[in-house]
């Protein structure tokens, strides 16, 4: 093989950046070296591999235990999401464990049927944590964001069948999910029906507990009052519950006093103190696990809870850094595919797919062709909009077994349905309108030979697997990866890869489509302004993902409810990375296309990076 040319400015910036990335993000996770981060897999006593970061701050040592506190992410998420908390807690001397709850990021996945038990790997992660000796055993709390507070929940529930003096968990923080405010521990976790067997009740006993509730959170938070209406989540402070909660579990239509958000209320059991405190932060849902004030909350409350072994102020936050870097790590990823692209391209083997001559954009259309354009466009618009909604429920009730991760499913599904009804629009224009202005389906790239298809398959897999070993020297030397708030970039245990061939043919087949619309049939500019064509194409990528996310929460914030009510809550959320992912792909493929000239190369890459980051942030079940 000749030696390799070509290195561009972009590949050296994008190593730069990735390296800066992995440098910037450890020094802050580690507070400058003063923290020591250890990856964790074991077996734990419900008999299931687990996955933790444990970290460990100088301060913590055997002579001297540190409390500890053990962290978990929300459904369909992964450790690291936790990492704003693990930062802020473990530079202010805590011992952390955040972990990969069963079915996550690196844990094994379970039948539904044991998530209760040992708090989906939560309780498990808190006996562990008990029997390091630089952790104090008096004080270890526990904490975790939407199903990770249910995780919480469900650990105190394994922990109140000790005997009281054997009892593990000392401190409950509830981010973005209900407590438990009656004797029966299965209500209220959701919407709240209570009925007359149910008594309001105390089931946290003498530990402390806080709420962090957001007055716009999608899922929780909100009560079914006697005239059957549903109290929004900003109304919750008012509810039965919360004033039950707030005075630890009275009834309060016969007991108890009026309480409110932010302030901490302390009672005494038998010599023993506890406190209860609700926060009441003007966020959604997601926002909890990216947010300044919901850290600040949370460094307060373990503060008066177990104890600061080195207290900062709470405003005095350093995650966002971390965030800064694993962003610079995010552009440099994707910047690294297309430079190390163009590398490869420079090689013996592959120097075949360089287009012959530069790729110039087609004339803007006129008359009919202007129809075709934005006809297209608008139409794939609608229908990507109308079928994302349409298709989530028929994807829960007709998934197979086979696919073991129902988002992934659902949005492959709808990946189907836009990469056919793509396939359908241009071939309708080509039949009706390009091939009368003489466009050669040859000479766009849009018909390629067998020998040319195989290269570009062999180099999509090439840079695919060069961009991942990147991701996995980030963990592997730094305990880091690439990601901003929803968008995650991370390493994967090999049972990934197999999940991920079940779901690529979904997600190759629209992001080819799209690629093959985008360049081959769209690629079209007047005079030097050619940029503006690829940013029409990338903001019609994702317009109809952003229309139902402004008019879902447009209606949210005015009303204090959802607006799509036929469909879960979280259809919404799952919409924010797409929001930027799918126009990113215009211009990735767009990048590729104009050096080769074959839409298909671009697009594959494309495909198997997205299916690879969707299958390794999300839950596996069986």
């Amino acid at each position: 093989m000749r030696k390799v040319k070509g290195v561009s400015n972009y590949f050296i910036i994008a190593i730069v950046l990735i390296l800066i990335s992995m440098l910037g993000a450890s020094l802050v996770q580690t507070s400058g070296g003063k923290v020591t981060i250890k990856d964790l897999r074991w077996e734990t006593p419900s008999g299931h591999m687990l996955s933790a970061l444990l970290y460990i701050p100088e301060n913590a040592t055997k002579d001297k235990p540190a409390p500890a506190i053990v962290t978990s992410h929300g459904w369909y998420n992964n450790r690291e999401m936790q990492d704003l908390n693990s930062v802020e807690l473990s530079r202010r001397g805590y011992v952390v464990i955040s972990i990969d709850m069963y079915g996550h990021g690196n844990s094994e996945a379970i039948a539904a049927t044991e998530w209760a038990h040992h708090g989906t790997g939560m309780y498990d992660a808190v006996k562990l944590i008990a029997d390091l000796p630089y952790v104090d055993k008096e004080n270890i709390a526990v904490t975790g964001h939407s199903n990770g507070a249910r995780a919480a929940n469900w650990s105190v529930l394994e922990d109140n069948q000790l005997p009281e003096e054997e009892r593990l968990i000392s401190s409950v923080l509830l981010v973005a999910n209900d407590a438990m405010y009656t004797n029966d521990p299965g209500e209220p976790l959701y919407w709240a029906f209570r009925n007359d067997e149910q008594q309001y009740a105390n089931m946290y006993g003498t530990r402390d507990v806080g709420i962090i509730a957001a007055k716009y959170d999608e899922f929780f938070f909100r009560s079914i009052t006697e005239e059957g209406t549903v109290t929004p989540p900003r109304e919750y402070i008012d509810t039965e519950y919360a004033q039950s909660f707030l005075n630890f579990g009275v009834d309060p239509r016969v007991d108890g006093e009026p309480r409110g958000i932010y302030k901490v209320y302390k009672k005494e059991f038998e010599g023993a103190e506890a406190i209860r405190v609700i926060y009441n932060p003007n966020e959604i849902h997601p926002w909890n696990h990216f947010s300044a004030s919901v850290v600040t909350s949370l460094v307060d409350y373990f503060e008066e809870s177990i104890g600061a072994p080195k207290p900062i102020d709470s405003t005095k936050q350093i995650w966002q850094w971390k965030v800064f870097f694993n962003f610079l790590g995010l552009i440099g990823f994707f910047m690294f595919l297309v430079s190390f692209t163009k590398v490869m391209l420079n090689t013996q083997i592959f120097e075949s797919l360089k287009a012959t001559e530069k790729v110039a954009a087609g004339p803007v259309p006129t008359g009919r062709g202007q129809i075709w354009f934005w006809g297209g466009l608008i139409v794939s618009a609608y229908i990507s909009g109308y079928s994302y909604l349409a298709l989530f429920n028929w994807s829960n009730e007709n998934r197979p077994a086979f696919f073991s991760q129902a988002p992934v499913f659902y949005i492959g599904v709808w990946s189907v349905v836009m990469g056919i009804v793509t396939i359908i629009v241009l071939f309708l224009s080509y039949i009706f309108y390009s091939k009368a202005q003489g466009m050669d389906l040859r000479k766009s790239g849009v018909i390629i030979s067998l020998k040319t298809l195989w290269k570009t398959i062999l180099l999509s897999c090439i840079v695919s697997v060069a961009a991942f070993g990147l991701v996995f020297i980030a963990d592997y030397f730094f305990k880091v990866d690439f990601r901003l708030w929803v968008i995650a970039i991370k390493s994967f245990t090999p049972d990934k890869i197999v999940i991920a061939l079940k779901y690529l043919p979904f997600f190759l087949l629209f992001y080819v489509a799209n690629s093959v619309a985008v360049n081959s049939f769209n690629y079209v500019s007047n005079g030097k302004r050619e940029w503006l064509n690829t940013a029409l194409l990338a903001v019609f990528n994702g317009i109809s993902a952003a229309v139902i996310v402004a008019i879902q929460y447009t209606h949210f914030f005015v009303t204090g409810d959802v607006y799509f009510t036929d469909v879960s809550n979280i259809v919404g959320i799952w919409l924010f990375p797409i929001i930027i992912i799918i126009p990113l792909a215009a211009i990735i493929t767009r990048k590729i296309y104009k050096v080769t000239n074959n839409p298909y190369l671009g697009g594959i890459i494309y495909a198997i990076i997205v299916t690879v980051m969707m299958v390794t942030n999300t839950l596996t079940q069986f």
